[in-house]
């Protein structure tokens, strides 16, 4: 294999690297601290649409993490990204919170449940019979059918939560309509928010907790990748997947030297 270049950007994952079940992980201050302090370009990757990049800013502010608005990537928002370079201006049936629908409303879409162009499905704590149901009817009546990300579950301090991609699995049973999933592992979401930073894959690295969707996204983006052993993932489940990454830390704090 060629060496690869000097890592000039980095893409991290939010929950599992910077912070876990609402805790800051041991050396993730250090590691934005030195991020802008070297005016590297970096985002903060979330493939939760539930919050705006304002609110994950004061959330992460709190924790004493500085990270600022503009590095924040959803996949709410590469779904607004798509959704405007793919169908501009159009209409949307949309099942999420404000940070899906206030990022189509910025890119300049029209929320509706009338004969929308898409039904766009994010992540909500809020899930009903009666917005599922009319999912599904609108679906079947031509709408095209989009998602935010392909999780099965989100994490709580109670245990597993039914996320998106739960959710989809039953509209597609209804349907028999897949969804375009708009968030990690598609590397489009890692694409986008590289232009959104002027970055190149050849000269970014990804850091992630999971492997099915951090790593698997920053492979096939072409960055280099670390997986770090603070969230869902154990050395011993790394051998389980047909890739691998390019590094294995135990934490963010490993990392810290390398910016």
């Amino acid at each position: 294999m060629s060496e690869r270049k000097p890592i000039r950007s980095w893409l991290t994952d939010m929950d599992g690297v910077l912070i876990h079940e609402g805790v800051p992980v041991p050396g993730a201050d250090a590691f934005i601290k030195k991020l802008r302090e070297s005016e590297r370009p970096f985002l903060v990757l979330t493939n939760n649409s539930i919050y705006t990049p304002r609110d994950l800013h004061a959330r992460l502010t709190r924790m004493g993490l500085e990270v600022p608005v503009d590095s924040i990537w959803t996949s709410a928002l590469a779904t607004a990204k798509f959704l405007d370079t793919q169908h501009p201006g159009g209409s949307a049936y949309v099942i999420g919170e404000a940070g899906l629908t206030t990022a189509l409303h910025d890119a300049g879409y029209i929320l509706t449940d009338v004969d929308p162009d898409f039904v766009i499905l994010g992540e909500t704590r809020t899930y009903s019979f009666e917005s599922l149901t009319k999912a599904i009817r609108l679906i079947n009546e031509g709408a095209r059918f989009i998602a935010t990300n392909p999780d099965n579950t989100g994490p709580s301090p109670q245990g597993a939560l039914p996320a998106t991609g739960s959710v989809a699995a039953l509209i597609t049973k209804a349907t028999g309509k897949e969804p375009y999933f708009i968030g990690k592992p598609n590397p489009l979401m890692m694409r986008t928010g590289l232009n959104a930073i002027g970055a190149h894959s050849e000269t970014s690295a990804m850091i992630g907790d999971r492997m099915d969707t951090d790593i698997l996204a920053g492979l096939e983006a072409g960055m280099e990748t670390f997986l770090v052993l603070t969230g869902l993932t154990t050395t011993a489940d790394i051998d389980r997947f047909p890739f691998r990454p390019t590094n294995v830390v135990d934490s963010i704090a490993d990392i810290v030297d390398l910016v």
